[in-house]
């Protein structure tokens, strides 16, 4: 888990996603932006457990520096947390030293990247063979170009060092998914420039034009869910 909400919204969502009481094994931060590690130093007592993050994220928090329990990280090096192998990757956003993350364990593999301005080489590569994609869906391009945020906000969320669009994430499934994941989940839709069904209608067209293509790459299309700002998802069971 990462640590952008109250510890009190954290425990609610928990208790919602029936993970109420269950123990944690850390908390793994991505970056140092508030949505992702405002509440970093309360979350860290209220569990007691360690925090990973890279060096770089660290130098951007000032609290790092007071937690008991720190453990840092370097893209690319991979990490154990409890029974699962945790492999940090460096992707393009405007932060110190941001990291998504792919993890295996029981030989179930699944990778989670979100906030990041394009899919590079080695994003791509490392959501090679993963039976889950949590994958960044956060804008309409042309929702957030005739939206209400000021032209500087737009430039920053459309820049290579951004957030992913439905478009870029719509190009990455006809082009480049490798048809292995049996789950895809879009996340991160921001509530202004997207919604759940213009998302969803991209990545679907999206899939039917590349089974169009490539028919026998893709036996089975894989399930797609859309996460919420508000509510958990729940439990994934493959």
């Amino acid at each position: 888990m990462e640590a952008g909400l109250s510890k009190r919204e954290t425990l609610k969502r928990l208790e919602a996603a029936g993970l109420g009481g269950c123990r944690l094994s850390g908390i793994l931060v991505s970056h140092e932006h508030a949505d992702h590690a405002a509440h970093l130093s309360v979350l860290a007592a209220e569990f007691d457990v360690p925090v990973y993050l890279s060096e770089g994220t660290a130098d951007a928090l000032p609290e790092a520096a007071a937690l008991p329990k720190r453990e840092l990280f370097r893209p690319g090096q991979p990490l154990l947390i409890g029974d699962i192998e945790v492999m940090p990757f460096a992707v393009p956003h405007d932060a110190r030293d941001p990291v998504a993350f792919r993890f295996t364990a029981g030989g179930v593999r699944l990778a989670l990247a979100v906030d990041l301005g394009y899919l590079t080489g080695l994003v791509k590569e490392h959501l090679r063979d993963c039976d889950c994609l949590v994958l960044e869906a956060n804008h309409d391009v042309e929702m957030l170009r005739h939206g209400p945020y000021p032209w500087f906000i737009k430039q920053r969320v459309m820049g290579r060092l951004g957030h992913l669009s439905n478009e870029a994430l719509a190009q990455f499934l006809e082009y480049d998914f490798d048809g292995a994941a049996r789950t895809f989940i879009l996340a991160h839709l921001s509530e202004n420039n997207n919604s759940p069904e213009v998302a969803r209608l991209a990545a679907e067209q999206a899939l039917e034009r590349r089974c169009a293509r490539f028919p026998l790459s893709l036996a089975q299309r894989p399930e797609l869910l859309v996460t919420s700002q508000r509510t958990p998802l729940g439990p994934l069971r493959f």
